[in-house]
């Protein structure tokens, strides 16, 4: 019996298959950019980021493997500052768990390399990306890679006159992260799109210029946060809605020149991040009402909604992360919600962006 023909599969059921392919490989490496930013505020709170006082690329990803390879990473933390000032007396058991905090968070960098690089060189070499696409894929990796020597960069400022690191180094360090997060889900957002998208024939619609504020809002609300980490500003005035018994505390221009306060005085800095954080829930409100007003019940407002809704939520979590003087497991709620909004605020200005004018 004459077996019939099969059916060739229709092109753009290929090109379907490929993007979703493509498009599931970029939400796992998003997540795992996600995870390595938790992992990275957990190192950062628990003190452990100076315990690894080289960078190794390569063999740094092969950790301490007899006591004689511990004994020696322990003699080099045992030279710097942060030991002789702060944990001077510290066991080798004690320098264990920070030296597996640090090293976990550098293990995961370069996981996230290979899991990216890898399945982008095979899919660039199938001619399964465009032109387009490759371009900012490789832009991507590019940044993947500055990353890891911004993280480097950081860790030295706090190896020889500090006992940690530099906040400005960090919020360089966080920012850059958040970059490539925001990068990985545009990416996703725009897998087939072409040119559907222009955001310039729509500057003039207020909800655009609304939602892409609301972007830049939260990234500045980011950064912001990454300074009140770098100078333990969350350690101090755990008190709201007043801090030091007032609305607005005495000694946030205390430092001169005016503007190092901005970035130096523990006070300022984190009477800057509450002040961002109510601009932000006031503009998430109105943003939603807005397009209530003008979209109806569609998926803008829908979303709007539900940005709105996350932005309020991660408000009472830094309240509540505050109020507790900054308990490790709050603080990384707190982390997380504010890499979950900034994820939503992305989805949104995109759903914004596509919908008929």
């Amino acid at each position: 019996m004459v077996q019939p023909a099969s059916q060739p599969i229709p092109e753009a059921a290929v090109r379907s298959g490929r993007l979703a392919a493509i498009r599931w490989w970029l939400i796992a490496v998003g997540l795992l950019v996600f995870a390595m930013v938790l992992l990275g505020g957990a190192t950062r709170l628990t003190d452990s980021g100076l315990s690894i006082t080289e960078w190794q690329p390569i063999m740094g990803a092969i950790p301490p493997l007899n006591e004689a390879d511990w004994s020696d990473a322990f003699a080099k933390y045992r030279q710097i500052p942060e030991y002789q000032r702060v944990n001077a007396g510290m066991s080798l058991d004690e320098f264990k768990t920070i030296f597996w905090w640090e090293w976990s968070h550098r293990f995961m960098g370069r996981a996230i390399g290979v899991v990216f690089f890898v399945p982008f060189l095979g899919f660039w070499l199938s001619g399964w990306l465009s032109r387009g696409l490759t371009w900012r894929l490789a832009g991507i990796l590019l940044l993947g890679a500055l990353q890891g020597v911004m993280g480097w960069y950081m860790v030295m400022s706090g190896l020889v006159d500090r006992v940690d690191v530099s906040q400005y180094r960090l919020a360089a360090h966080l920012a850059l992260a958040a970059v490539i997060f925001a990068a990985l889900i545009w990416t996703v957002l725009r897998l087939g799109e072409g040119d559907r998208v222009n955001a310039s024939s729509r500057a003039g619609n207020g909800l655009v210029v609304s939602a892409a504020a609301l972007v830049g809002l939260i990234f500045l609300q980011i950064v912001a946060g990454a300074f009140v980490a770098g100078l333990d500003a969350g350690l101090v005035n755990n008190t709201w809605p007043l801090m030091d018994g007032r609305i607005i505390p005495t000694g946030l221009n205390a430092m001169a020149p005016w503007y190092i306060n901005l970035f130096e005085n523990a006070l300022t800095v984190q009477f800057d991040h509450r002040i961002i954080a109510y601009l932000i829930v006031l503009w998430a409100i109105l943003h939603y009402a807005a397009a209530a007003v003008k979209t109806g019940q569609g998926s803008v407002t829908w979303g709007a909604a539900v940005l709105a809704a996350a932005i309020v939520a991660q408000a009472i979590s830094g309240i509540w992360t505050l109020l507790g003087a900054v308990p490790l497991e709050r603080a990384m709620t707190h982390q997380a919600g504010a890499f979950v909004v900034f994820a939503l605020v992305l989805i949104h200005l995109h759903t914004v962006l596509t919908q008929p004018s």
